[in-house]
């Protein structure tokens, strides 16, 4: 029987994997805006990074760069990202303003939101989103329902 783990200490069952038209200046900029650590990449022949890892927090995260001839394409190539990766932090307000400072584009400004946690909206130089939170109350479903009718009219 062998003893490899079919997920990889270290891990959760989905990790995140992005493609970046740069991801060598992606992983400058994450551990810039948000304290990444890297912990490996991989160059492929040509110099384009084939796989790298950092971690940003707790969460693993894989970048790759743009391959369009392989079909692997960044937000960039698509004009925009519908995919949002969310990142708790201790303090929102500085984060924000940490990932501004490196590159990011604030799509949504910081402010207390009904569901119990500060909260506002990225989009980093290479086309991903992110919000970004501090949980600040712990809120029952009752009062997440009543401040949403508060706040957007029902739902």
């Amino acid at each position: 029987m062998s003893s490899v783990q079919p997920i990889p200490p270290g891990f959760s069952s989905i990790t995140p994997h992005l493609v970046c038209r740069g991801a060598t200046e992606a992983i400058a900029f994450y551990t810039q805006a948000f304290g990444a650590i890297e912990l490996g990449r991989l160059p492929g022949p040509d110099g384009r990074l084939a796989h790298a890892m950092i971690r940003i927090g707790e969460a693993p995260l894989m970048l790759v760069d743009e391959y369009v001839e392989q079909g692997m394409l960044s937000p960039q190539s698509f004009k925009g990202s519908p995919v949002t990766l969310h990142l708790y932090v201790a303090d929102v307000d500085a984060a924000v303003s940490q990932a501004v400072a490196a590159g990011a584009r604030v799509t949504m400004p910081v402010a207390d939101m009904f569901w119990g946690d500060r909260y506002g909206r990225l989009e980093d130089p290479f086309g991903h989103q992110w919000s970004v939170a501090t949980h600040t109350r712990d809120l029952s479903p009752d009062e997440i329902a009543a401040g949403m009718k508060t706040c957007c009219g029902g739902a």
